[in-house]
């Protein structure tokens, strides 16, 4: 008997021998026990993953011996004319070489005659979308209401240059991409079964490099042993595919997210140096940063993930945001649009790497709120020291509250009396401003853009304009939230809920003022369209006197530069200012 390559011997004989498409077989199952067959079925999906296997099983379903049955015999004569394509009563039809329309006229006239052994006469075209429009035009009257002894089966991988007309008179299944574990198993089992020596690590670098297909990952097998024998070791699935080995990949990413530049740009190079194919290692570590990012999104990827993968993952997890994944992704993903078609690979990966590196070290306006958020909640920057600021309410807000009354002397060794809940909503307004201003000042822009529009029930309401949205939506963080509702019940003695409300009808916050205020007592004069006449000196026809502008310039940059608020940014976020020229008119 001649040789058979592995892809061919091992080809799934039942529905139960299909791997990874449980869920079409599950549902092929169920039509066949229930008698819910259809007339025609459209099987979608990359290429070996089990279109025409599936096919086939279900066309042995529907002709063995007493079917449909879904527990057939597969070593019965016809299921094993079947198998090997020479059955009178399933016809195998290339689409891509029989794609006109005298062709499907030939197939319109033969579907009338009845089935020569079997109960079905059964068409199946491959490659179906290889089919012109004249063609499918005329195959969509016999496909919308065949003959009750006759069935179709289409095959294609690309769904979308099928016509939405031939869609729709079809049962679609698509079939996935199969695990990465479900190829290296039985790729072992294959082994087991052929006498070969096949490495664990060997077996999931052949299926990482199928990328999901089992008929490409038992042709490289069948090539493996070809080349290195019984005995298949990782090094020579390397050797021979060109692939790197996940750890090599491993190592790749953790010095891209260690910003370690020279590490990462050396192990480049040594790749290159190595005749290894560039774009190739682009995609590997575009599929570890994935891996990375739906570790992290969803734990149940740990069941997928080989244990030394899973180790390797949950080790770089930790050091690496998912917003900064989501950028490196991006980046890469634009580097590999690059390289297709550059004829300098290893520039634009060098490049690429660099890029990544940069934008790990970059704060983006995620971490700016997070540094915020953490000192506003107990953070370094809190000040609890500053002096209270007097803080007016807005014209919307309830009228003055009364002055504060003094606090009663406690008694030693008595505990304090609770605070009195408050009967004034405009009193608890003012003083929640006031105390955010003390408490929590870089909150304290944010609570000034608010409208207090009341107390109802045990909601504290505040209301902003559209344009305080992101006022809204800072105060409306978790942790900030949760702070200012702590402070409301300690002002109020009695817990409120702090309702945020965005509306069209509140008036905008005035415009932010960014010059430094002059000294007290030294006010700048008001704009005047006409000068001449309003100064003195100029109605006389004699030059005004210069101001004396060096001093009020230095005391008002001092002043800024004491701010303790300005301070604090400076630390929170290791930043530096430079000195501001006053703009000349």
């Amino acid at each position: 008997m001649s040789y058979q390559v592995f892809a061919r011997k091992y080809r799934p004989k039942t529905f139960d021998d299909v791997l990874g498409q449980e869920h079409v077989v599950r549902t092929l199952k169920n039509a066949i026990a229930q008698n819910r067959l259809a007339h025609a079925y459209l099987f979608v999906g990359p290429r070996g993953t089990g279109k025409t296997s599936t096919a086939r099983i279900l066309a042995k379903a529907l002709n063995c011996t007493g079917g449909p049955r879904m527990d057939f015999d597969p070593e019965e004569d016809i299921c094993r004319a079947i198998a090997e394509g020479r059955s009178l009563d399933v016809l195998e039809i290339d689409g891509a070489s029989n794609n006109g329309v005298e062709q499907v006229r030939e197939l319109r006239e033969t579907v009338a005659y009845a089935p020569a052994q079997g109960k079905f006469r059964i068409y199946y075209i491959d490659e179906v979308h290889m089919l012109t429009t004249n063609a499918f035009n005329a195959l969509l009257k016999t496909l919308e209401e065949p003959p009750a002894h006759v069935k179709f089966i289409f095959a294609t991988t690309e769904a979308n240059k099928i016509l939405p007309t031939i869609l729709s008179r079809c049962q679609r299944f698509d079939l996935r991409r199969i695990p990465d574990s479900i190829i290296a198993d039985h790729l072992l089992h294959i082994a087991s079964l052929e006498g070969l020596n096949l490495e664990v690590t060997a077996a999931h670098t052949i299926a990482r490099g199928a990328e999901g297909g089992m008929r490409d990952a038992q042709s490289m097998l069948d090539q493996l042993v070809a080349f290195c024998g019984s005995h298949v070791r990782q090094q020579d699935v390397l050797d021979i595919f060109g692939f790197t080995s996940y750890e090599t990949i491993a190592e790749v990413a953790g010095a891209i997210l260690a910003r370690n530049n020279v590490e990462a740009l050396s192990l480049l190079h040594k790749f290159a140096d190595a005749g290894k194919d560039l774009t190739r290692l682009l995609a590997d570590l575009l599929g570890h940063f994935r891996n990375l990012l739906v570790l992290k999104a969803d734990p149940d990827f740990a069941k997928e993930a080989s244990p030394d993968v899973l180790n390797s993952l949950k080790a770089q997890a930790g050091h690496v945001t998912t917003d900064k994944l989501l950028s490196l992704i991006d980046q890469f993903a634009e580097v590999d649009g690059r390289m297709k078609w550059a004829t300098n690979k290893k520039l634009y990966l060098e490049i690429g790497f660099i890029k990544a590196i940069r934008s790990l070290a970059e704060s983006n306006l995620s971490d700016v709120i997070t540094a915020l958020q953490s000192a506003v909640t107990g953070g370094p920057a809190q000040r609890t020291e500053a002096a209270p600021a007097r803080v007016s309410a807005p014209a919307s807000a309830a009228p003055a509250p009364a002055p504060a009354q003094p606090a009663a002397p406690v008694k030693a060794g008595a505990e304090p009396a609770p605070e009195p809940v408050r009967e004034s909503t405009g009193d608890l307004w003012t003083d929640f401003q006031r105390e955010v201003e003390v408490k929590k000042p870089l909150l304290g822009g944010w609570v000034k853009e608010g409208h207090f529009l009341g107390v109802n029930g045990n909601d504290f309401v505040l209301g902003f304009s559209t344009g305080s949205a992101m006022a809204r939506e800072s105060l409306g963080r978790p942790n900030t939230k949760a702070a200012l509702e702590d402070l409301l019940a300690r002002l109020n003695g009695s817990p409120l809920t702090l309702k945020l409300e965005v509306r069209a009808d509140l008036a905008a916050p005035p415009p932010i003022d960014l010059k430094v205020a002059a000294p007290s007592g030294d006010e700048p004069p008001p704009f005047d369209p006409d000068p001449q006449a309003a100064s003195p000196a100029k109605a006389a026809g004699k030059p005004a006197p210069a101001a004396d502008s060096g001093g009020q310039d230095k005391a008002a940059e001092e002043a800024f530069y004491s701010d303790p608020l300005i301070k604090d940014a400076l630390r929170i976020f290791e930043a530096k200012l430079s000195s501001v020229t006053p703009e000349k008119k």
